[in-house]
C-alpha cells in the first residue's frame, strides 16, 4: 500500500462528522420505514456505529465471527486478521443493540455461515458498495458531513470519553479500533469544549 494512499484512508476518519444519537434514531427510523432489507440495513449501521467496524471489515464479516461454539450470536466479534485493514484484527465485545439487530437477521436468513451482509444478489457486498450505501443513506435524510466512517469515528470518540466510567485507558480504545499506533487512535477522537473547560475548571 503506497504512502499516498494510506493519508487518503486516513483522512476521512478526522473529517467525518460523528453521529449523535438523535442522529442515529433518525437513521434508524428510515431504515425500519423505507429501506428494501431494513434488517440487513439495520445491522450495517450498528456495526459501523456500535462496533466500530470499516466498511472493509462490515462487508468481509462471516457469521462464525460473530457466533459462540453453540451457533448463537456470541459475546463478541471476531475480526480476523484476514480482513482487519494492514492484518491488526481485534475483538470486540458485542453492544446489546447489535446482538439483537444480528439476532433478527440470523433468524430472517437461517444462516450460520457465509457473509453477514449480503447484496440483493445474494453474495458478499464489496467494501465499495458499503460505502456507497453510506453516502446514498446520508444524502437521502440530508445529512452532511458523514460517511461510512462516521459510524467507527463515533466509536472510537464515545469509548474515550467513557474511559474513566470503566476504569480504561487509551491503549483499550486503540485495542478496540485496532489502530497500530495510539497516535491513529487519537486522530479519529473528537475533543469535547465542554468537557474541555470543566477539566480545566477541576484543576
Amino acid at each position: 500500500m503506497s504512502h499516498h494512499h494510506q493519508e487518503f484512508t486516513l483522512m476521512p476518519g478526522r473529517q467525518a462528522k460523528l453521529i449523535t444519537s438523535a442522529v442515529l434514531q433518525r437513521v434508524l427510523r428510515h431504515l425500519h420505514q423505507h429501506s428494501g432489507d431494513p434488517v440487513r440495513d439495520r445491522v450495517i449501521i450498528l456495526l459501523s456505529v456500535r462496533a466500530g467496524l470499516r466498511a472493509a471489515e462490515i462487508a468481509q464479516l462471516s457469521w462464525p465471527m460473530v457466533l459462540d461454539a453453540r451457533g448463537r450470536i456470541g459475546d463478541t466479534v471476531l475480526v480476523t486478521d484476514r480482513i482487519a485493514k494492514k492484518r491488526m484484527g481485534r475483538t470486540i465485545p458485542i453492544h446489546p443493540e447489535l446482538r439483537a439487530a444480528l439476532q433478527g437477521l440470523m433468524s430472517q436468513t437461517g444462516e450460520r455461515d457465509g457473509p453477514v451482509i449480503r447484496s440483493a444478489r445474494g453474495g458478499a457486498m464489496q467494501p465499495n458498495s458499503i460505502v456507497n450505501w453510506f453516502v446514498t443513506l446520508f444524502a437521502v435524510l440530508q445529512i452532511k458531513g458523514c460517511s461510512s466512517h462516521s459510524g467507527r469515528r463515533t466509536f472510537i470518540t464515545q469509548a474515550a470519553r467513557n474511559l474513566h466510567r470503566a476504569g480504561c485507558s487509551l491503549r483499550d480504545v486503540q485495542l478496540l479500533a485496532g489502530h497500530r499506533s495510539i497516535e491513529t487512535t487519537q486522530c479519529y477522537i473528537e475533543g469535547h469544549t465542554a468537557g474541555q473547560r470543566k477539566l480545566v475548571g477541576l484543576l
